[in-house]
């Protein structure tokens, strides 16, 4: 008796659970809420916590643990509590990749299609742009609001696009930090965790994950991007939450135009019912699914029909003026694209022989892009949102030697002369077009 009292009173020790998962133990979920409790009170120093990531990247965790992790990192901060409004609230959630540009797309899609759309996104690091850095081209847009004032834009549009703030999982935030010093971001069970934690925050019904694979993927192994996609879908069951999971392509940018003003540009082209074929596709396959799991209808075609309504009616561009103006931002960019900042200077990259576009090493483009100024080394680095790269040629397209394969818009020519290289080197050009084309979206998870 005496000595099962003194082991229920022994208080646990962040050494022991370091020497747990190093020695490839399961953490119970007290464990973890201590852990996860413990550090982001500052009773566990940065030092402990990096040993435990650095054990976990080493040895994994289950789906009970990734579980665990996830809803102790929620319950660190506030949980929104939308019920007042109406419909459902969903949101997506992409991986990143070159060009991807969708949210500022299917967000006034399903706002318009009347469901709720409080999206809490990020800003972009290394080769891929950032939702948030995207919406700061608009001159004046807030991605920095209150609470309250993201609940009142919600309720007034149905759709809110904002930053973490520090009342959302400030477990998370913290976390982040350390896994981008001590380089433990690849690990798919903390990816997971800090993807989940701030989307459930959100207070929503349903959530859509677009997870890349391919070049310019995070995830470059498709096997890698299915097994993301699955913990992240079976986490977000576990905590009463609808999701899907759509395993789509990034062999290639999305679209046609990669940098944050060009992208604006691109997206209300979609809103105008032009744009790229590829991003307005993924865009409305992205959208029906939205629709489908909130319940605003019964089958994916439905959903397909309704997002196409919603951008043939002009409702949908109508709605991304309205939450540019609520969230402080110069509304007359739908109509004067060129209000929004644009590079003064152009060069052409073209082809050094003739042939058919058989690939691309789409991740080269996005580096090319940040070393211009398009993208951040560093947190701490400020983004020229007028840099961008202007992408003519696609994979299986032919192309004649001296024909442009890329337009560079840039401001300072530092790094013109290696960037332009870098787009050059990007393009594989073989005799003949590829005997199959890529699917735009390769799997689907958790339907």
């Amino acid at each position: 008796m005496l000595r099962s009292r003194l082991t229920f009173n022994l208080r646990m020790r962040a050494v022991d659970l370091i020497r747990k998962k190093r020695d490839a133990g399961e953490h119970s979920r007290e464990e973890i809420d201590f852990l996860i409790s413990s550090y982001t009170h500052g009773e566990i120093p940065d030092y402990q916590m990096a040993a435990w990531l650095m054990a976990t990247w080493l040895r994994g965790l289950s789906l009970s643990e990734t579980a665990s992790l996830t809803e102790a990192m929620l319950h660190s901060g506030q949980i929104l509590d939308l019920s007042d409004l109406p419909g459902k609230k969903v949101d997506k959630h992409s991986t990143g990749g070159v060009g991807d540009k969708t949210s500022l797309i299917l967000a006034p899609i399903v706002a318009a299609g009347g469901l709720t759309v409080p999206m809490i996104s990020g800003r972009g690091l290394g080769h891929t742009g950032g939702t948030l850095d995207k919406l700061e081209s608009i001159p004046g847009f807030n991605v920095n609001l209150s609470l309250d004032k993201f609940r009142s834009v919600l309720r007034e549009c149905g759709m809110g696009l904002i930053g973490q703030t520090a009342e959302i999982a400030p477990a998370d935030k913290k976390i982040y930090a350390l896994r981008d010093a001590t380089s433990t971001v690849e690990s798919i069970g903390l990816i997971c965790a800090s993807i989940m934690s701030k989307k459930l925050a959100e207070g929503i019904d349903a959530l859509v994950l677009d997870v890349k694979t391919g070049s310019g993927a995070f995830m470059k192994r498709e096997e890698d991007a299915i097994r993301l996609a699955e913990i992240m879908v079976d986490t977000g069951k576990r905590m009463g939450k609808k999701v899907v999971a759509l395993i789509t392509d990034m062999d290639q940018p999305l679209g046609r135009a990669a940098g944050h003003s060009s992208e604006i540009v691109e997206c209300i082209d979609v809103l105008n019912g032009r744009g790229p074929a590829d991003l307005r596709d993924l865009s409305i396959e992205l959208s029906a699914w939205m629709f489908y799991l909130g319940e605003r209808c019964k089958s994916l075609d439905e959903g397909r029909r309704l997002a196409e309504t919603m951008i043939a009616s002009g409702e949908a561009r109508e709605r991304f003026r309205q939450g540019i103006k609520l969230q402080e931002g110069d509304p007359r960019v739908i109509d004067e694209p060129q209000r929004l900042p644009a590079a003064r200077s152009r060069v052409e990259v073209p082809s050094e022989s003739d042939g058919y576009i058989s690939g691309t090493n789409c991740e080269l483009f996005g580096t090319a892009l940040a070393m211009l100024g398009g993208g951040r080394e560093k947190k701490e680095d400020t983004i020229d949102p007028g840099v961008a790269l202007e992408f003519h040629k696609r994979v299986g397209d032919p192309v004649r030697k001296g024909e442009s394969l890329a337009t560079i818009h840039y401001n300072a020519d530092a790094k013109l002369v290696e960037a332009k290289i870098m787009v050059g080197a990007s393009y594989m050009i073989a005799p003949e077009a590829p005997r199959e084309k890529r699917p735009l979206i390769r799997r689907i998870i958790g339907a």
